[in-house]
């Protein structure tokens, strides 16, 4: 779904075990720059990622960057397919930079002594064993995005630096439509925008100071990965769930 004409949502279903869900990937949108692809989905999403660009007329050899928000499984799952199919350069914060390389244990993975006898034990779920057994990422970082900096693509894109649902999380705003691309650290349902899920936030007090980052900006648009668009009074519902958070 084509959002605006710098921004492009790609709809990729996943199954986390209880039922279908969509992930909102993004593309910024840039014909001199090249295209930017914001996550990568699941593992094994490649073919599914070409598909959705096909019908816009993009095809993964368009894909000159890819930013990746945070190092869950989740967003960083498809990278390395995608890097092999577009030659695309990786962008990510420092601090997420060790665990997309491999170099680093995934923060919400079970220590990896757990990982195995979790494997060897017969009683561990079919779903969960074969979640445990996906091969780690383990993918190149080209540049490493700081806080603040703009990047010239589509008219100027904001890093926004939100830690909290991983320790170096970082959101996109795009200046020139106003948009915010906010990785997991906020979600939404039905345009209406939430806290991160405190389940899979550790720190949810850092979390808190990332949305109030995030709504000191103007925004006329949010996308979360988990939820889609939020577009009615989106700098007010950011400043309701930054003061909910404040007052928990």
């Amino acid at each position: 779904m084509k959002l605006n004409d710098d921004l492009l949502i790609l709809e990729l279903t996943a199954d986390f075990g209880t039922g279908p869900s969509i992930l909102n990937a993004a593309v910024i949108l840039d014909s001199q720059a090249g295209h930017t692809l914001v996550d990568t989905g699941m593992p094994g999403m490649e073919g599914a990622i070409e598909t959705a660009l096909a019908e816009v007329g993009v095809t993964l050899k368009d894909i000159r960057q890819i930013i990746i928000t945070h190092h869950d499984l989740d967003h960083i799952g498809s990278l390395e397919a995608v890097v092999k199919a577009s030659g695309a350069q990786v962008w990510a914060s420092a601090r997420e930079t060790p665990f997309i390389q491999g170099e680093e244990w995934p923060q919400k993975m079970p220590p990896q002594e757990t990982v195995a006898e979790m494997l060897a034990d017969p009683e561990t779920p079919p779903q969960m064993r074969a979640r445990l057994s996906l091969p780690r990422v383990a993918v190149k970082v080209d540049r490493a995005l700081q806080g603040g900096e703009v990047l010239p693509l589509a008219g100027g894109v904001r890093v926004v630096m939100t830690p909290g649902h991983t320790p170096g999380h970082l959101s996109l705003y795009l200046e020139r439509t106003k948009t915010l691309i906010t990785g997991d650290a906020l979600v939404s349902d039905g345009g209406q925008l939430h806290p991160p899920r405190a389940q899979v936030t550790p720190d949810m007090a850092a979390a808190g100071q990332s949305v109030g980052s995030m709504a000191a900006l103007d925004v006329q648009t949010v996308l979360t990965y988990h939820g889609g668009v939020v577009g009615e009074d989106a700098n007010g519902q950011l400043d309701r769930v930054a003061a909910g958070m404040a007052e928990s």
